[in-house]
This record gives structure tokens, C-alpha cells and sequence, in this order.
């Protein structure tokens, strides 16, 4: 191996070498080990063995079975494994090195790996992270701690001599973090410390995502939502905005951070005053397509003496309006859905095709029971159904149109405890006492999606009026993810004015459900909007918006924003396996919190499965919440999340933690996604991955 060379100080030389000199140990070790058990166990040998055990148990004396037993049992399992499937991987047989010194005297060394192997002869002990107790010291204490921790019945305490991340790549040592301390091998062998790049760390961000005029979450400090006066912080392009009357739609398009939720909610309270009527903000609503949105849109109205005005997600609008539509209190929802099926529902190519099969025939009676066989009769007519997928060119699927069918028929079904009504109803539930039916098909009977509510009122609008009390004002943010059935509804509930500010921008739709901005308009009746176009993005700053574009690729629009401001490179870091690369933004996330505990931080996963993969490695860290709900606080420390849930949102500093080939593909859907996820910063952004690295992000 290369001398490490450099200008390296003679404490990065000895670490080096210490590290060297170790992972020497363990390859030898490994390889002892393996061509050991080659030696000792061959199958024949091992089956021999274990029959000639079995006879002599047979005769013996019962004094003596139990350790002929113990014999059999340990030969046994030495011919049902493969002898070297325990022994870690030489090319990355770990990825830390804990060395802890006792107070009664003694020091004890651990490597962290992903397999638990020990070689006495040689002092070498990994232990799997995921198992082992006294990984809790790792993660739980820094270098030169006192620790102090319970293993089972026993009291541990001492000093953490030594606490090293480490990267072994084909059985080479390529990087080690210790502190402050980062070193890295470059290609030609030599060893150089990186930790004073701007990339290397996260700081000097807190508090950026509330700039003056900004609308982000921010760093939850006092005073944030003292008013301000309502055009004091426009550019000229959002303060021109704001000049459309009330009775002319508006249309504002523009790039993540360009200030398209600045001028939809300023307009509202423009609109407010100009209408001069109290009950002008009861009658105005604003619908978002997440809850986190919904949550931020409330807290920024606030300022802006709008606290009257109703804030709501897309499902819990859909779910009003239905049960106000139909005269019903409630309405039973399905617990659980396909998502193919959800594509399908929401896909712009289902509006012509049910427009074509419905004509202008009217239903007599459009009731909710009515309506609602008559659409389950379309989702299970396999021709139509086959025609969505065919004009959708094959965007939905064709396994959707089987999800499709199967869950319709089962919605359909009798209730079990209508099917038995008379029944005692103990019987009807489990002995854990919940309904029979719960966490099976049987609980979707009598239910409907709520993507369904869309198509009922989409229905009942075709044979007359919805009854719904008409807005002075709607507000639609993040109109992209909107589908042409809802839009067609929410016009609906415009009235006369067609008073309302679509806000969005087509690269940042999460969904396939988007026709394109003249379709979306035409569904609400407002062909005639004025539109505005916002060309400065002020939340992100250059190398955040160029990487952006990068991942676009094709989809990039021909002409980029203009880009307010510098700021710090993105950081990209790639390790071999996952658990080294969660293990070293697990420390940068606890070394950030420490320096600038006001900042706000969000670790966005491609999906809410991988945000609650991460979250175990960094749950016992204070400050740390798992967000997939939308239940955002806006609070300081560090928001653990999906992509699904962050549209619309701004924080001082973003994670990718899992920006792998797997969990972003070449394909539009994730360009758009990655996209939403790296313009969500408003100071910097690492990109962490690992094995093989998404082909959507530039070349090392």
C-alpha cells in the first residue's frame, strides 16, 4: 500500500497507519478462517462424522449422552451451513472501528460490520451492527466520551479511546473520518485531509430558509410571523402579479423557490381589502396537495390576518365536498388501495374515455348509492378500462386494469356484519377483539377510494347542480398534481367570478395525473387567465439549481430561472454499502445539531419506507422527528421524510441519503421527484449514496 503522502500532520500519518495496519489483521484473519474450515469440513467427512455419533449414542450410557448430543448438535449445523457464508465480505468487511478503555483497567476493540466474526489468535472482533449491544456506544457517544451503558444484567463504563468511520472499497482503505479528522485516498494512492472543503460539512445555514420576504419553514425563531407590509418584499414580476382584479383568474408559473406561494396567499389578502366584505375570507379557500403544505399555508396566513381562510388538502376538499354534495355525514373510505388502481383514477386519459362511454344521457336519480354503482359498473368493464391504458400510452399499465377490477368487485361486496346480521356479535370479532374483517379484503366491502370522490361529483355535476356554496376565492397551489376530475369539480365552485390563482410549475409534478396547463384551465372554465411567469429562483442557490436542471435532463424547460444567488457547492458522497453511508450522515446530522441547533434540516427519502429505514439509525437523537404524515412543526433539528411530502416546502439544509440507481431510475417519474427533493434547500445539499449511484446525477 502507498505511503500516505500529502502534507499529512505525523497524527493523521500514525491514524493511517493504524487503520492500515488493522485491516491487514482482519483480511488475514478471514482468510485463516476460510482456508481452515476448507481443511477441517468436507461434507462426506462431516456426514460421516455425525453418523458415527448417532451409533454410538445409541449403546451408550445415559451419563454420557448429553455430551454425545452436544457433538451431534455441532456437527449437525456444520453440515447444514456453508462454512465461509458467516465470514464477512473481504472487499468491505466493516465500516467503523470503536475502541473502548474500561475504568477497572483494559481497553477492548470492535469493528462494525454487517456479519459477527471473532479470531481469537489475532485480536479481531466484528460485531453486526444492527445486533450487537455495544453498538449502542458507538452510536450513542463521541470520541473521548465517558460512557456508560447496560448489556443485559451488566453495568459497563469506561472511555471511548477511539471512535473511526472508515470506507474499505475491494479490500483497500479509501477513507477515515475520526472528529474532525477526514482523510482520503485520491487515485494515485496518496492520502490527503479533505475535512476543510466546503462539501465536507454542513454549516453556516441556519436560518436561511427565512430570508426577509421568504415564505419557508425557517428555523421556528420567535417573531416569525410579525406582519409585514403586503408588498414590501415583492420583486417587480410577483408585485405586478398582484395587480389582476378579482374578477380575472390568475395563472402563476414559475421554478421551486421562485415565489409562487408569496403571490398566491399576498393576492388573497389583497383580495381581501379590495372586496372590503368580513365575510370575504370565510368564503375564500385555499387547497394544497399535502398536509405538510397545508400546514405551512396556515401558519403563513397568519401574519397576513387570513386565519379565517380554509386551508385544505386535496383529500380532506374531495371528502367535504362529497358528503356535501350527497347530504351525508359521513363516508366510508377504503383502508387500503392499489396504487395502480389510484394511477389509473387520477390519469388524465380516463376523462375522455368515460366522457365517450357516458354521452348525454342523464341518470334520473343521481344519488350517492346511484352514482356509485354506476361508476363501479365502468371500473370493472375491462374494454373501457383497456381503452384508459391504450390512450395513456401505456403510462398506466396494464396490471392496473386487474388491481382495477379485483378492488371494485371486493368494495363492492356485503359488509360480514350486515352478511350476519342476528349474530352474536362477540363471534364477529378476534380474540384480540377486533372486527373479523379488519386487515383483510372483506374490510374494503361497502368503502370507496378517496380518489373515487372526484369521479362521484364529477358524475352527479353532469345531471345538475352540485349544491355547493360558491367561493369569493380559491386559491390551488401545486396545481400540477391536481387531476382534470378535480379541477372540473373545483370549477364548479368558483361561481360567476371564476375568481381564483393557480400556482405550479410542471417540472415539479409528483404524480402522472397533470394534462398540461390549458387542459387544467379549461376544466375550471378560465381559459381566459392572465399568467404570469416568475423567471428568479430566490430559494436555492446556483449549484443546487444546476444540479436540479442536470436531473431534469430532457424534461428541463429551454430556458433556465435566473438564479438569485451563490452559495456552497453540493456535496456528493458515495460509500460502498448503506449502512457506512447512514452511519457517516448520522454524524454529520449530530455534529450540525450541536453547532447550530436553530437550523432546520430535512432528510428526504425516495420513499416513506427508506425515510423509516434511516430513521432507526438516528431515532435516538434528540431533535429528530419522522415526518411521513405531513406533520411538519416548522420546529429547529432534523425532519426525516419522503418525497411525497415535501412539495411546496423550504429548509435551511437537505439529505438524500439513498440517492441509489435502485431508488431513483432513469425514468420521467423520478426526474421529476429528484427534482422536488434537491430544490427544497435554501443554504446546501448533500447527496449521500451508495453501491450503485443513480444515473440521474452528473458523473463523479
Amino acid at each position: 500500500m502507498n505511503e500516505p503522502t500529502g502534507g499529512l500532520s505525523e497524527q493523521a500519518r500514525a491514524l493511517i497507519a493504524e487503520e492500515e495496519a488493522l485491516l491487514k489483521r482482519v483480511l488475514e484473519a478471514i482468510e485463516a478462517t476460510r482456508q481452515q474450515a476448507g481443511r477441517e469440513r468436507g461434507r462426506s467427512e462431516a456426514l460421516a462424522r455425525l453418523t458415527g455419533l448417532r451409533d454410538e449414542a445409541s449403546t451408550a450410557v445415559e451419563s454420557d449422552l448429553p455430551a454425545l448430543f452436544q457433538q451431534m448438535d455441532t456437527e449437525r449445523a456444520i453440515l447444514e451451513r456453508k462454512d465461509t457464508a458467516q465470514l464477512p465480505e473481504p472487499h468491505t468487511p466493516y465500516f467503523a472501528h470503536l475502541r473502548l478503555r474500561k475504568h477497572e483497567g483494559g481497553s477492548n476493540e470492535y469493528l462494525l460490520g454487517r456479519t459477527t466474526f471473532t479470531h481469537a489468535a489475532s485480536g479481531v472482533r466484528i460485531i453486526d451492527w444492527r445486533f450487537a449491544p455495544v453498538a449502542r456506544v458507538f452510536y450513542g457517544y463521541a470520541e473521548g466520551d465517558d460512557y456508560e451503558e447496560w448489556f443485559g444484567e451488566r453495568l459497563s463504563e469506561g472511555v471511548v479511546e477511539a471512535r473511526r468511520l472508515v470506507v474499505i472499497e475491494r479490500g483497500v482503505l479509501t477513507r477515515i473520518r475520526a472528529g474532525t479528522l477526514h482523510l482520503e485516498r485520491v487515485p494515485n494512492g496518496e492520502w490527503h485531509e479533505v475535512s476543510a472543503l466546503a462539501t465536507s460539512s454542513l454549516a453556516g445555514g441556519a436560518g436561511t430558509a427565512v430570508r426577509a420576504g421568504s415564505l419557508g419553514t425557517g428555523s421556528g425563531e420567535a417573531g416569525r410571523a410579525a406582519r409585514f407590509d403586503i408588498t414590501a418584499q415583492l420583486d417587480a414580476e410577483q408585485f405586478e402579479a398582484l395587480q389582476t382584479g378579482v374578477d380575472k383568474p390568475l395563472l402563476v408559473l414559475g421554478s421551486a423557490g421562485s415565489g409562487k406561494t408569496t403571490v398566491a396567499l399576498h393576492r388573497l389578502a389583497k383580495l381581501t381589502f379590495d372586496l372590503r366584505a368580513a365575510s370575504a375570507p370565510s368564503r375564500m379557500k385555499v387547497v394544497v396537495p399535502e398536509e405538510g403544505l397545508a400546514r405551512l399555508s396556515r401558519r403563513l396566513l397568519a401574519p397576513l390576518e387570513l386565519r379565517n381562510v380554509s386551508v385544505e388538502t386535496l383529500d380532506a376538499w374531495a371528502y367535504a365536498s362529497a358528503c356535501a354534495a350527497f347530504g351525508l355525514k359521513s363516508i366510508a373510505l377504503s383502508p387500503d388501495k392499489p396504487a395502480l388502481t389510484s394511477k389509473l383514477k387520477r390519469h388524465p386519459a380516463l376523462r375522455p374515455v368515460l366522457e365517450k362511454r357516458l354521452g348525454k344521457k342523464k341518470l334520473t336519480d343521481p344519488s350517492f348509492k346511484r352514482l356509485r354503482r354506476k361508476l363501479a359498473e365502468l371500473l370493472t368493464d375491462r374494454t373501457l378500462l383497456e381503452e384508459v391504458v391504450t390512450s395513456s400510452k401505456e403510462d398506466v399499465p396494464w396490471p392496473a386494469i386487474e388491481d382495477t377490477v379485483r378492488h371494485t368487485m371486493l368494495q363492492l361486496a356485503t359488509p360480514l356484519a350486515r352478511e350476519f346480521e342476528g349474530f352474536d356479535p362477540e363471534a364477529m370479532k378476534t380474540v384480540d377483539g377486533l372486527a373479523i374483517e379488519d386487515s383483510t379484503p372483506d374490510s374494503l366491502a361497502n368503502t370507496v377510494d378517496v380518489e373515487d370522490l372526484p369521479l362521484l361529483l364529477f358524475l352527479k355535476a353532469r345531471h345538475g347542480h352540485l349544491g355547493l356554496d360558491p367561493l369569493a376565492h380559491a386559491v390551488i397551489d401545486e396545481a400540477e398534481d391536481f387531476s382534470l376530475f378535480e379541477l372540473s369539480v373545483m370549477g364548479r365552485q368558483l361561481g360567476k367570478t371564476r375568481s381564483c390563482t393557480l400556482a405550479g410549475d410542471e417540472m415539479q409534478q409528483t404524480t402522472s395525473s397533470f394534462a398540461g396547463w390549458p387542459a387544467a384551465l379549461a376544466e375550471l372554465g378560465i381559459q381566459d387567465a392572465a399568467t404570469v411567469r416568475l423567471s428568479v429562483s430566490y430559494r436555492c442557490p446556483r449549484p443546487v439549481i444546476e444540479l436540479a436542471r442536470h436531473v431534469l435532463g430532457p424534461l428541463a424547460p429551454e430556458a433556465p430561472p435566473r438564479m438569485g444567488r451563490e452559495g456552497v457547492p453540493v456535496g456528493f458522497h458515495h460509500f460502498p454499502e448503506e449502512a457506512q453511508a447512514w452511519l457517516f450522515v448520522r454524524d454529520a446530522l449530530k455534529d450540525l445539531l450541536d453547532r447550530e441547533p436553530r437550523a432546520s434540516v430535512a432528510v428526504i427519502a425516495s420513499t416513506p419506507e427508506a425515510a423509516r429505514s434511516f430513521y432507526k439509525v438516528v431515532n435516538d437523537m434528540s431533535a429528530v422527528r419522522l415526518v411521513l404524515d405531513g406533520g411538519f412543526t416548522f420546529e429547529p433539528g432534523v425532519d426525516v421524510t419522503d418525497v411525497e411530502s415535501i412539495k411546496g416546502l423550504e429548509f435551511d439544509y437537505v439529505i438524500l441519503p439513498d440517492a441509489t440507481a435502485r431508488a431513483w431510475p432513469q425514468t420521467d417519474e423520478s426526474r421529476r421527484k429528484l427534482h422536488v427533493a434537491i430544490t427544497r434547500t435554501s443554504h446546501q445539499l448533500w447527496v449521500v449514496s451508495s453501491g450503485l449511484r443513480s444515473r440521474l446525477l452528473p458523473t463523479p
